[in-house]
């Protein structure tokens, strides 16, 4: 998406915010669900499996609230005044969405590739 005003990049940063905070409240679920399968097992190498959940569940929630604040904290932060009648979004703005915009994409992407793999271990183990 092509950012072109401070109001558009401004409501995508609220959108992502969003968007994590739906990811941060599936991913608590499936811990606790995890922690409930696990009550059920004793195989060691099943268990091995549990605790790599567990610390991708620990590491991804922290990764959302450290995304989570990035965007707040840049979407709070002061604008550049734009050069009149041009139109554009200045450049520190520009590079900034563009960085949180690859952040969010490739959390989005490792956080679906987790809850895939935790789900086939669910119907492995369940």
């Amino acid at each position: 998406m092509v950012i072109s005003d401070i109001a558009q990049f401004s409501e995508e940063c609220n959108n992502w915010r969003e968007a994590l905070r739906s990811q941060r409240e599936e991913f608590t679920r499936m811990k606790s669900e995890l922690q409930q399968v696990a009550a059920h097992i004793t195989n060691k190498e099943v268990l091995k499996d549990i605790e790599h959940y567990e610390n991708q569940f620990d590491i991804q929630l922290t990764n959302i609230r450290d995304l989570k604040q990035s965007i707040k904290s840049y979407n709070k932060a002061p604008v550049p005044e734009m050069v009149p009648d041009k139109g554009f979004v200045p450049e520190v703005v520009s590079s900034g969405y563009k960085k949180l915009s690859a952040d969010y994409q490739h959390l989005r992407e490792r956080l679906g590739e987790i809850k895939n793999e935790f789900q086939q271990f669910l119907v492995n183990y369940t």
